[in-house]
């Protein structure tokens, strides 16, 4: 019985300790991070993610909660966004409100609510404020930026089909070419 009973407050032991240093499980969990390390040029950072649309007004708020896809756009943003960047300029953003291509059905049943359904009435948006500095520190260019492609479904990326987040990536790659590119380049 001794062998029975340590074993088993060994295994408490073991669960307890892994639950304590696993990472956040859901995008809105309290320990996950609310930035980005400090990691060149582009500093990203966010509020709580249950405020963002994707959260409030999906279809099934579990699945929608699950992962760490908030970190993975910032992450791509702050790379993606530090390749115009002049020598010695920053850029900080703020990811005010995300919605991700596609949403849950829940009505098709058991089954299908867990299914995330790409059509054009569910196009990715991304809102977020930005400030560019220059080299001396001076704000270039400042303010807020909306992101959306309805026609999502349409558009060919050079981003791999697999990527479950290939569509918010492509906003970020279209912004950064589009508005971004002129605005670092023009403050030299």
């Amino acid at each position: 019985m001794k062998v029975s009973r340590a074993g088993t407050l060994l295994l408490a032991a073991v669960l307890a300790a892994g639950t304590a240093t696993a990472a956040p499980r859901t995008v809105t969990d309290p320990q996950a991070p609310r930035a980005l390390p400090a990691d060149g040029p582009v500093s990203v950072k966010w509020d709580d993610p249950a405020k963002f649309t994707e959260i409030r007004q999906s279809g099934n708020r579990f699945e929608a909660e699950r992962g760490d896809w908030v970190q993975q756009i910032a992450r791509y943003l702050q790379t993606t966004a530090a390749k115009p960047l002049q020598p010695g300029q920053t850029l900080d953003v703020t990811l005010v409100d995300i919605k991700r291509a596609g949403d849950y059905e829940p009505w098709h049943g058991p089954r299908g609510r867990d299914i995330r359904v790409l059509r054009d009435i569910y196009p990715p948006r991304i809102s977020l404020q930005y400030t560019l500095k220059d080299a001396s520190g001076r704000i270039v260019s400042e303010g807020d930026a909306r992101l959306s492609d309805s026609g999502y479904l349409q558009g060919s990326g050079l981003l791999t089909d697999s990527d479950p987040l290939r569509y918010e990536k492509r906003l970020i790659n279209d912004w950064v070419k589009r508005q971004l590119t002129s605005q670092a380049t023009a403050a030299r």
